[in-house]
């Protein structure tokens, strides 16, 4: 099949709770602010850890969701799965969805984690060796499974199509969203809710995080901390949250009267096959990802007017990454603007790509590009446009979103404004 004329797939609802905002549009409000998420850890005592900051969800609050969770349900759950239980009731609201029994089994969920169940993990072996076995919880073998906030979503919502857990560490959230449009495409559900969420924050994370030196130490000023692509980045900035979106098959979203937000058109991932943590220092397979999405979409890279970046202000990635967009989009590299949400609400990881693709319908639906802040003192190896410090405007038709994950996976997704 011609890959152009393949089944249309568009947006018709997203949800997210990140450190900047309980829902979609306070968390954009706040990237439009410039505002920064990281602050100290309060959920516990960092004194003996190098990193004492991130960016933290503040005042969640499972009871606004209890039409798809009692209290005592909630209480079982591990915080990824409270999150992604929220941002799916947020965004079926958005997209007027209502999954009943003539179309359970066309809707599908695709919610991936990078890591899983971390707190119900950490409370599971605090138990086991403080009072022994017998009283760790039955609860723990599930929720600290990755795949539960996938699982537990399809009961809450109700849906019986295709239903799993991409695990690819900071592409997680990206592969989500572009498998699950892949699975429209090829007939096998007519709406998937897609996305990825993260709740990393727990001492033995911020510990092994630490000693592989992909966290930033920037204790003294945690604001300033996340500075993707300037030449005093340190590394990047924990953050929890998630994000998720509902995707339609167009012919599905109209016949049901929905409004879709964008469009997704392409989508790319690739290997490194390089290292275990460290990208390809050329950024071969991040170029190869972003050229797939383009070459799948029917669109040069000159159509472009908008990359959201990985940007994860960590030596290594920021410098391959500027050298993979440069790559593909040759001279047009100096004319497209890039930014990095990372900067304002840290590194979601798992749900990263998932809130960064949201990111791009928001700036696709207002014109106004938000700024990579903390931008001030530039990197030579870093030479692009990165939108430095203050929100701008400007037409976006076309724009692409960036994940590249420990591993050496890499995934690109390209969304275009939407006409009938």
């Amino acid at each position: 099949m011609n890959e152009n004329k393949r089944r249309r797939v568009v947006i018709t609802g997203m949800g997210a709770v990140t450190p900047l905002g309980l829902d979609m549009q306070s968390s954009w409000e706040g990237l439009l602010a410039g505002r920064s998420a990281a602050g100290p850890i309060t959920g516990f005592d960092t004194s003996e850890f190098f990193t004492r900051f991130a960016c933290e969800v503040h005042d969640f609050d499972m009871s606004a969701y209890s039409r798809y969770a009692s209290k005592k349900e909630a209480r079982r759950m591990d915080r990824i799965v409270q999150f992604a239980v929220a941002v799916a009731a947020q965004a079926l609201e958005q997209a007027d969805l209502t999954i009943d029994d003539e179309i359970a089994d066309e809707v599908g969920v695709l919610f991936g984690s990078g890591i899983g169940g971390l707190e119900t993990i950490d409370r599971g072996y605090n138990t086991l060796f403080a009072h022994g076995p017998r009283r760790v919880s039955p609860f723990v073998a599930t929720y600290m499974l990755p795949n539960m906030a996938a699982g537990q979503v399809s009961m809450v919502v109700g849906a019986r199509g295709p239903s799993f857990c991409i695990i690819s560490a900071c592409a997680t959230g990206t592969q989500s969203v572009g498998e699950a449009a892949e699975i429209i495409r090829r007939g096998d559900a007519k709406v998937m809710l897609a996305g990825g969420g993260e709740a990393p924050i727990t001492p033995f994370a911020l510990a092994a995080f630490h000693r592989i030196q992909a966290l930033s130490t920037r204790n003294d000023d945690p604001q300033r901390a996340s500075r993707p692509f300037d030449a005093q980045r340190d590394g990047f900035v924990f953050a929890e949250g998630a994000a998720l979106m509902v995707l339609e098959d167009l012919d599905f979203a109209l016949g049901r009267g929905a409004t879709p937000l964008a469009e997704i058109i392409g989508y790319g991932t690739t290997s490194d096959a390089y290292h275990v943590s460290a990208p390809d220092p050329q950024g071969a397979g991040a170029a190869k990802s972003m050229a797939m999405a383009l070459r799948k979409a029917g669109v040069t890279a000159e159509q472009v007017d908008y990359i959201n970046a990985h940007g994860t202000s960590t030596r290594l990635n920021d410098k391959m990454e500027t050298m993979a967009i440069k790559r593909v989009f040759g001279k047009a590299a100096y004319n497209v603007p890039v930014s990095s949400s990372k900067s304002m609400v840290g590194h979601l990881l798992g749900a990263a790509g998932a809130f960064e693709a949201a990111v791009c319908v928001r700036t696709i639906q207002t014109g106004i590009i938000h700024a990579t802040i903390n931008y001030e003192y530039p990197d030579p190896d870093c030479d692009l446009d990165y939108v430095p410090n203050e929100p701008r405007r400007g037409q976006v038709d076309t724009a692409m979103s960036n994940s590249f994950g420990f591993g050496g996976h890499n995934a690109s997704i390209l969304l275009r404004r939407f006409e009938g």
